[in-house]
């Protein structure tokens, strides 16, 4: 951690009571089924773990690590799949669980190759969406906060695996 200085932009609390909304929106959707939680990791854990607990329907978990960052604060484009899921997805009914959609390239590229594993359904959910990064046309079908264009960090977000702990979500600026 160098000479960064962070401004809350969600607290806890605002997250922990947008997550509950977001539990019970997915829930009348699935409702009489049930539902896969893919956890696009490291960044969505901390939002994929309260959403599962939020839930009032029956729920499978699986995980899938990405890369498209680096060390950078601006995505790559390039996405490699680092972790692939351990289960069999066919005939499942699938929810992603992001952290955040920026520049849209890691969903496209996720939500096609799942698709070729021939699910059910495929649905997408974020903790936040950056619009206006988008270079793909995107739109998640559940989404916690529409944020501005801004480096965020917290509640499992991170810059060089830094800042996943706090509680709220921060925009992190460099110092002049």
């Amino acid at each position: 951690m160098g000479k960064e200085r962070m401004t809350v932009l969600l607290s806890d609390l605002e997250i922990a009571r947008r997550v509950k909304e977001l539990a019970a929106e997915i829930s009348r959707e699935y409702a009489g089924g049930k539902v896969t939680l893919v956890c696009v990791l490291k960044g969505a854990v901390v939002f994929a773990s309260d959403l599962m607990r939020c839930l009032e329907i029956p729920v499978e978990i699986d995980f899938m690590a990405v890369s498209s960052y680096g060390s950078e604060t601006k995505s790559s484009g390039a996405v490699r799949i680092l972790k692939d899921l351990d289960s069999s997805i066919l005939g499942k009914d699938l929810l992603i669980v992001e952290d955040i959609v920026d520049t849209g390239l890691t969903l496209d590229y996720i939500c096609k190759n799942l698709l070729s594993r021939k699910p059910r359904s495929l649905k997408v959910v974020t903790l936040l969406d950056k619009p206006a990064r988008r270079k793909v046309k995107f739109t998640p079908d559940f989404c916690g906060f529409e944020i501005p264009d801004h480096f965020v960090i917290g509640y499992g977000l991170d810059f060089n695996e830094d800042y996943r702990q706090l509680p709220g979500i921060c925009i992190l600026q460099p110092e002049p």
